[in-house]
């Protein structure tokens, strides 16, 4: 009962916070949004017996990716105001895209694969039982495929983060270290002799 009513509340977290992700206003506030989400997702994980997993998104991405994620936000200096303009025009499009992921995700809890009230209690697994390696074999086996395709999809995403960075801000100033290695002494200080007042 204890575990339905965790599960309830954590989920209900979980969407909302996901839910304001796309919606709030601000890039930062929605990054702090997207780490709430992640916190819920590893609680309900752990109500699964998912414990590495748990753990692996809260150290992985709410640790590392989503403070990479502040640091973009932040670099890229988004104009809010331009950002607003184009919400109206792919509307239409998000929306398609919304639908389509809505019904894919009916398609898959719907199936028989997901079978939330069999009677049956689950098997209790032994003290020596490890998750990690259970999932390791499944992902590395079943979904090698699938798991190629998210590091793919991620190298991407990277390769992105990378570009919008490095991008060049006419009005910020740059230094160039080869150039200052170059620099002689001559080209610095310059000694000038002038007559002392008791020679004039």
């Amino acid at each position: 009962m204890i575990e339905t009513v965790i599960f309830y509340v954590f989920a209900i977290a979980t969407v909302v916070s996901a839910c304001a992700v796309v919606t709030v206003k601000n890039p930062v506030h929605a990054v702090l949004f997207l780490v709430l989400t992640f916190f819920t997702s590893a609680i309900i994980w752990m109500t699964l017996e998912a414990e590495f997993l748990a753990i692996s998104l809260v150290l992985v991405y709410v640790g590392a990716v989503m403070v990479l994620f502040i640091f973009v936000v932040m670099m890229l200096d988004i104009n809010i105001a331009r950002m607003r303009e184009g919400f109206v025009r792919y509307l239409p499009l998000g929306l398609a895209v919304a639908f389509i992921m809505l019904l894919l995700m009916l398609n898959v809890v719907t199936s028989d694969v997901f079978v939330f009230d069999t009677g049956v209690e689950p098997v209790p697994k032994a003290a020596e039982y490890s998750n990690t390696k259970a999932l390791g074999g499944v992902l590395y086996t079943d979904y090698v495929f699938a798991f190629e395709i998210a590091a793919v999809i991620l190298l991407v995403a990277i390769i992105a983060a990378i570009s919008l960075t490095m991008r060049k801000r006419p009005q910020t100033k740059y230094q160039s270290p080869s150039a200052q290695i170059k620099v002689r002494k001559s080209d610095r200080l310059r000694v000038v002799k002038m007559p002392s007042s008791e020679e004039q």
